[in-house]
């Protein structure tokens, strides 16, 4: 008889699954970790969005064009015949040493020499130091890039930067707070040892953190 009762007993027991507050106390517990998760997958989403935003910003992509076109440019430019000019008033100034004949010169302007086209005999003249310019100038808030050929090259003998229908106009940046080219010279009439860097400051979008550029391309074609 008591067996019987015991057996009973037990399969009562097989039978009676989970108890209310048992089911509360899972369900709640697995509400706590949907909740965590839900959070994590929201942050998550929100700074991925302001990384996505901040990354393909117009600050930053003028930044990234502007390297990358001042590096092009820089690379394949003579070493032996470029310009850093400062700008007075309207007028494009080359900048030389101050004082010793090596030291680190800057400017708002500078002019790569460079050839765009097949090297020949009529080309491999000594007198001859490119066939194409480059002039990277601030306007205004803008950082422009104007190409043409060579001669006459960007700037006049006045000072004067030249414009017309071989050469070409476009901007590289707006909203420039600050520029600067620079470069270390290797004499009193201030050439330079083949480096250029620049130097740059975009606004932020809405009041956002400035972008800042700084970058430097080395020269490399040396003629003669």
């Amino acid at each position: 008889m008591n067996n019987e009762l015991q057996t009973t007993n037990y399969e009562r027991k097989m039978r009676t699954g989970f108890t209310l507050i048992e089911l509360v106390i899972a369900m709640s517990a697995a509400l706590i970790v949907v909740l965590v998760v839900g959070t994590l997958l929201v942050s998550g989403q929100r700074s991925w969005a302001r990384a996505f935003s901040y990354a393909y910003a117009k600050p930053q992509l003028d930044a990234i064009g502007s390297t990358i076109t001042f590096g092009s440019f820089g690379r394949k430019a003579n070493k032996m015949d470029y310009k850093l000019y400062k700008i007075v008033g309207n007028k494009f100034v080359v900048a030389v040493p101050l004082v010793n004949p090596e030291e680190v010169v800057t400017g708002e302007a500078v002019e790569f020499h460079y050839w765009d086209t097949d090297l020949d005999a009529d080309i491999m003249k000594t007198s001859i130091k490119g066939t194409a310019y480059a002039l990277f100038y601030l306007d205004g808030d803008k950082l422009m890039l104007d190409t043409g050929p060579l001669p006459p090259g960007g700037v006049d003998a006045a000072g004067h930067r030249l414009a017309g229908e071989n050469v070409n106009t476009s901007t590289l940046a707006e909203n420039v707070t600050d520029l600067e080219f620079s470069h270390t010279t290797r004499n009193i009439e201030g050439d330079g040892k083949g480096c250029m860097r620049i130097n740059m400051t975009i606004a932020g979008a809405d009041g956002s953190t400035p972008t800042t550029v700084t970058a430097a391309t080395l020269m490399r074609n040396t003629w003669p």
